[in-house]
């Protein structure tokens, strides 16, 4: 699951045991909107979502090179130095096979009135789970998207969040302070199950209530997907007392970020 806001980790090491740091199994401490720069020790799957960045900067935020190589290296002093070669070269195999399975996609109508109440759905299908994140943003650019909000998109209620097995969850959105307005555009989706040796991959969904701009114009909408690789894929979970990590450890890149198509809506 998406090891989100990496770049708070060692801060927040120091306050919260691992259990409640919950990166690698979700973010339950963060109820808010969130932007994908904040996703540091992820890894990029294309060269667009970093476009405008010096090159050296976004070959080493690209997967091959910031994650598996790592594997393949396997340093003695590294935590991939616990496997053995063949194990190496069937956990590069799953973590290759979720990405190529993992995919978002955004469903929204081409055009609205202003001031208009309408509905998104966005639809993911695998990630290494058992926690993905999914939120709105108005470009698919990894350090520049902003939230869908900053667009002039208003959510206006509680994300409706179905999970694989088509059931209603409330668990991330339970942690949201009552006293705040409750429509935000990201949520974890909890129970993600993915077994890339046998080729399932898990679906969810998120229903989105969205308040048209006032002005009209073309406004830009999309999602982000975040999601972690290792914990599903083979040799690549480790137990702990407080429950399981992806075996590169915390900061360790198995993350993904995936966008989206971004599409323009017609304000009317």
């Amino acid at each position: 699951m998406p090891k989100l806001f990496c770049s708070l980790s060692a801060a927040a090491a120091l306050a919260f045991p691992p259990g409640a740091l919950a990166y690698p199994g979700g973010t339950p401490l963060f109820v808010t909107d969130v932007a994908p720069y904040c996703a540091s020790c992820h890894s990029s799957l294309s060269t667009e979502q970093l476009r405008g960045a010096p090159e050296k900067r976004i070959q080493s935020e690209l997967a091959g090179n910031k994650h598996i190589r790592k594997i393949e290296a396997a340093q003695p002093d590294g935590p991939y130095a616990t496997l053995t070669p063949a194990e190496r070269v069937a956990l590069i195999r799953g973590i290759r096979a979720i990405d190529a399975a993992s995919r978002v996609e955004i469903a929204a109508p081409a055009a609205v009135k202003a001031g208009e109440l309408f509905e998104v759905t966005v639809t993911t299908t695998g990630g290494g789970g058992p926690v993905i994140g999914i939120a709105l943003v108005d470009a698919a650019h990894r350090w520049q998207a902003r939230p869908a909000a900053s667009a002039g998109w208003q959510i206006v209620k509680q994300p409706r969040v179905l999970g694989a097995d088509g059931a209603d969850q409330t668990k991330f959105m339970s942690g949201r302070n009552p006293e705040l307005p409750a429509g935000i555009s990201y949520v974890n989706v909890y129970g993600i199950e993915t077994n890339p040796a046998a080729g399932e991959f898990a679906s969810a969904r998120v229903i989105y209530q969205i308040r048209a701009p006032l002005q009209p114009g073309r406004y830009p909408l999309g999602a982000v997907f975040l999601y972690g690789t290792e914990k599903a894929a083979p040799h690549g979970a480790v137990k702990e007392v407080w429950g399981q990590r992806p075996l590169g450890g915390f900061t360790g890149s198995s993350g993904r970020v995936r966008f989206s198509e971004v599409i323009e809506i017609e304000v009317r």
